[in-house]
């Protein structure tokens, strides 16, 4: 048997290595080929969100003043001035706002409104509705206010239920009164609205707001209504209210908030009807 010569031995091995590279190089070329191509990934873009920008004090300033923010306003100053604290600013800071102020009367049925501040009457025989709303005078010396080297009247209305902001009258709970009863007011008088000063009368003197009318039948079951309109005026440096304790420490103060009247209408709130609208002449 013939030896293999070393040089047959060294061509064989060669041709082998080559053999083994070629497969490899060609089963890495197929596995490339076989590795499906990378998707891109779309990139999505952040949603932005625009801020809601918050009402800006102006705005707030603006909005007229109704019944419920004129007993606040009210409150927080009587608050103050019963503690011996300065007046806040959400007191001082109200003067010039502009105010729409209802006030519900009548609310327990008709009466003599020549025996109250305020009233209604009707009379079905003769088809003739009545009503009226008779300021109050107050005496220079009641309020402590002062209009330049003197002491200021003041002419105006008491805030009826001062601890409601409801405009309409409240619901009845119990028996009604009979007819033609007369409400006895209580020492509960605890917040009035007033202009101030030799002329600021309201226009009227202290005579009524009165409306005589021949109507052939009247719903008077929610009372009637006065609103006042105008704008909250300085009663004092501090601002638009003005406190008093004429009897003790111990008694809740009593409050006035100082206004130039405007316009005064007495509306039936059960029709939704103005019977009735004054125009006050505005004073500086």
């Amino acid at each position: 048997m013939r030896e293999p010569s070393p040089q047959s031995s060294r061509l064989a091995l060669g041709g082998g290595l080559a053999a083994a590279i070629a497969v490899g190089t060609a089963g890495f070329l197929l596995g490339r080929e076989s590795v499906p191509p990378s998707v891109p990934i779309a990139t999505v873009a952040p949603k932005t969100f625009t801020p809601v920008p918050s009402p800006q004090p102006a705005e707030a300033a603006t909005r007229v003043l109704g019944r419920a923010d004129l007993l606040a306003i009210a409150d927080i100053a009587a608050d103050a001035f019963a503690s011996g604290k300065a007046v806040p600013a959400d007191v001082s800071s109200a003067a010039g706002r502009q105010f729409d102020l209802v006030l519900p009367f009548g609310c327990a049925g008709p009466n003599d409104p020549t025996a109250t501040a305020m009233g209604w009457q009707y009379d079905a025989g003769t088809g003739t509705l009545r009503v009226s709303a008779t300021p109050v005078i107050w005496d220079a010396t009641d309020w402590h206010v002062r209009q330049g080297n003197e002491a200021a009247p003041a002419t105006g209305f008491w805030i009826n239920r001062p601890w409601s902001g409801d405009e309409r009258c409240p619901v009845r709970i119990g028996e009604a009164a009979p007819t033609g009863t007369v409400p006895v007011t209580l020492p509960g008088q605890t917040l009035a609205i007033a202009t101030f000063g030799a002329n600021g009368a309201l226009g009227h003197e202290g005579r009524a707001f009165e409306t005589v009318q021949r109507v052939p039948k009247i719903d008077g079951s929610l009372g009637f209504s006065l609103r006042i309109t105008g704008r909250l005026n300085r009663a004092v440096s501090g601002g638009p209210v003005r406190c008093v304790q004429p009897v003790s420490v111990e008694q809740r103060p009593i409050c006035v908030i100082a206004a130039i009247m405007d316009e005064v209408r007495i509306e039936n709130p059960a029709t939704g009807v103005t019977l009735a609208t004054w125009t006050v002449g505005r004073s500086s």
